[in-house]
């Protein structure tokens, strides 16, 4: 079929079928597909209907995910889109509501993100994503896509020697607007063909970027060209490959919650990036991709893991460095704050004033931070006190991040300000 900005491909059952999708993201390094991690994937489809979005390329995929990994789908449509005219497309809007899992192509982010971001596309898989709980998933570029945060390769890519030398560089090109909102990556930047040695460097300075342009101490994922890292539902990741017979690893990467003030030493314009803090700036942990999936790594906690091993990331004067590490000590709750935990919030939804007690330990200062969903901060104070009232009042009605860290012992919940 032919029209207007896209070509598509389709192979199955013409009639749409309705299931129930089970969720769940699916991200793969670059490489050929990991068939375990792709089973994993069209699983998520409940024997629906998959659509695969790409800027380039042609079939390739219909014959591999109708017939080869042997999982019973309705129909596999794979849509070319030649242009952004494809974004307000009748036909590809139509089978984006129909999809039960969407997987997104190797390719160019940027065209991507161009095409798509900020129309009725990202808006028509959100929604699904929200309200039918559809799976989605992608390589390479659609693998870069998938964060709350992506390397738009807007003006090219970069290496890490361009981007450690100078983290202004014009190719360092951090996008922070909504586009796929996926629940546990909305703190995430994404980085594919990781066993390529270049590619660590610039996502350390891409993690330096976000956290000195937003505020946000933003977390990273990222794959080896052949391995996959398989998001449910509840936030557990489990990531395939080929170890032990090759070494194929997932990199779950965060600015260290035990350092208090985590800013970089210097990001600045036309000068090397320096992110030390004693060496241990970032906490690292690798995980081997196996055919069971049987390494984990949590998102809910960004620390409870199987299989993992922990590294400091550092990078001085442009220079990265890499030590033996451990899991993080800090207690982050990603979840609702409860009476019973080591923090009361209350009233939620808040009014002009938020009360915030510390439960069952001696009281002492607490570092309080209000983000948006994104995680840009938009306000940071610093409390004493068991139980102290904190001004609300100017913070606009909506829905925001409230995170609360007393030494090792920290929340990160949603509350609504009301009007």
């Amino acid at each position: 079929m032919y029209g207007q900005g896209y070509t598509s491909y389709f192979t199955g059952n013409q009639s749409d079928k309705v299931t129930s999708p089970e969720g769940g993201i699916c991200l793969m390094g670059g490489a050929t597909e990991d068939d375990n991690a792709m089973r994993w994937f069209l699983q998520r489809a409940g024997g629906g209907d998959v659509l695969v979005l790409r800027a380039s390329g042609a079939d390739g995929y219909n014959d591999y995910m109708y017939t080869t990994l042997g999982v019973s789908l309705n129909s596999v449509e794979t849509i070319v889109c030649s242009s952004a005219a494809a974004s307000n497309n009748p036909y590809v809007l139509q089978k984006i509501r129909q999809a039960e899992a969407i997987w997104f192509a190797g390719g160019d982010q940027w065209k991507y993100i161009s095409y798509w971001q900020n129309t009725a596309v990202d808006s028509l898989i959100n929604q699904a994503i929200q309200e039918r709980n559809i799976a989605v998933g992608g390589t390479s570029a659609g693998m870069a896509i998938m964060g709350g945060y992506r390397f738009s390769a807007r003006n090219g890519t970069v290496t890490s020697a361009s981007a450690l030398a100078n983290p202004f560089d014009a190719k360092v090109t951090v996008d922070s607007q909504v586009f796929l909102d996926n629940r546990f990556l909305r703190d995430v930047i994404t980085d594919t063909h990781f066993d390529n040695p270049d590619r660590s460097g610039r996502l350390a300075v891409f993690l330096a970027r976000i956290f000195n342009d937003y505020g946000a101490k933003a977390r990273a994922i990222a794959c080896d060209e052949y391995t996959a890292v398989c998001i449910d539902t509840s936030g557990v990741a489990r990531v395939y490959g080929g170890a032990p017979l090759y070494d194929d690893n997932a990199w779950f990467i965060q600015v260290n919650c035990e350092i208090p003030e985590p800013a970089p030493e210097s990001c600045s314009p036309g000068q090397s990036l320096t992110w030390n803090l004693n060496g241990k700036a970032l906490n690292v942990c690798r995980i081997r991709g196996e055919a069971t999936g049987a390494g984990i790594f949590n998102l809910n906690n960004w620390k409870s893991e199987t299989g993992g091993n922990w590294f400091n990331w550092s990078v001085s004067q442009g220079s990265l460095n890499s030590i033996t590490g451990s899991a993080p000590e800090c207690i982050v709750v990603t979840d609702e704050a409860s009476e019973t935990g080591a923090f009361s919030v209350y009233p939620n939804p808040a009014g002009d004033y938020l009360t915030i007690r510390q439960n069952g330990v001696e009281s002492g200062e607490m570092n309080v931070t209000f983000s948006d969903l994104h995680g840009r901060i938009i306000s940071s104070i610093r409390i004493n006190g068991e139980e102290t009232q904190v001004e609300t009042g100017l913070l606009e009605p909506g829905l925001y991040m409230l995170g609360i860290t007393a030494g090792k012992r920290s929340i990160h919940t949603k509350i609504i300000k009301h009007r």
